[in-house]
């Protein structure tokens, strides 16, 4: 039977280059979307017409009723959930100073919060089994700080921590979870840097290029796959040598 793979925010970027890379490795695959309905849509029709077995489910990340009901959903057409990526987030840039106390939950809430609830809410059947790969997805800012984005960076990095502690926890029961931190990835997320941001990013990397998505979904592929079967509480960094 095929394993399952769940992906949140997979409408766009990061998470519909791994929702179409999963299905491309014979995945069954889950595109969890919110906001942006149309995007999601398209790739999944576009998925669905060359055959690959895919489903698109609206949920709100930071809403526990919402997430419950899309575990559930998939566990009844799936069987099963295998691989969990929490991929789902948003940023803003910033002073710290002129960070409204909304902008700052709603960084929170998404980012990490739920990572929470979609790691909460598969969990039990994932321990039931005896198997299964959480994979989250934070960002090399979580680990050194960006200026400008302390409410990202601060939500990222607990995202780093949340992974270390529950691999911890989790392991006895046959369950990895690992953590991808990606650098400067070419997505409509890094749209707002200028084009000397930008510049400034590359000369300090040392492969000298931005990254794309596909960097980071083949780290996502190999971390679910048996091959990371002994790998735990990790933090790949897909940042082309910017921080080491």
């Amino acid at each position: 039977m095929n394993k399952t793979v769940l992906i949140t925010g997979a409408s766009k970027g990061i998470g519909a280059t791994m929702a179409i890379r999963f299905a491309e490795k014979g995945y069954n695959v889950v595109m969890n979307y919110n906001n942006s309905v149309q995007a999601a849509l398209i790739l999944h029709k576009s998925l669905c017409e060359n055959g690959y077995s895919v489903m698109a489910f609206k949920a709100n990340v930071r809403n526990r009723l919402d997430v419950d009901l899309m575990v559930k959903e998939t566990l009844y057409k799936f069987g099963s959930i295998d691989i969990l990526i929490n991929n789902a987030g948003i940023a803003s840039q910033g002073l710290l100073t002129d960070v409204s106390e909304q902008d700052w939950n709603d960084i929170i809430d998404v980012n990490l919060n739920g990572v929470f609830n979609c790691s909460q809410a598969v969990l039990p059947h994932m321990i039931e089994k005896k198997s299964g790969k959480i994979i989250n997805i934070s960002s090399m800012w979580g680990q050194v700080g960006a200026s400008c984005e302390v409410p990202y960076s601060t939500a990222k990095a607990g995202v780093i921590g949340f992974t270390k502690a529950l691999a911890k926890e989790v392991g006895p029961s046959g369950i990895t979870v690992n953590c991808i931190a990606p650098g400067l990835i070419e997505t409509g997320m890094n749209q707002a840097l200028s084009i000397e941001d930008v510049t400034a990013l590359v000369d300090d990397t040392p492969i000298g290029r931005i990254g794309n998505t596909h960097d980071v979904a083949s780290a996502a592929l190999y971390l679910a796959s048996d091959d990371a079967d002994f790998i735990t509480g990790q933090v790949l960094g897909v940042n082309g040598g910017y921080v080491i």
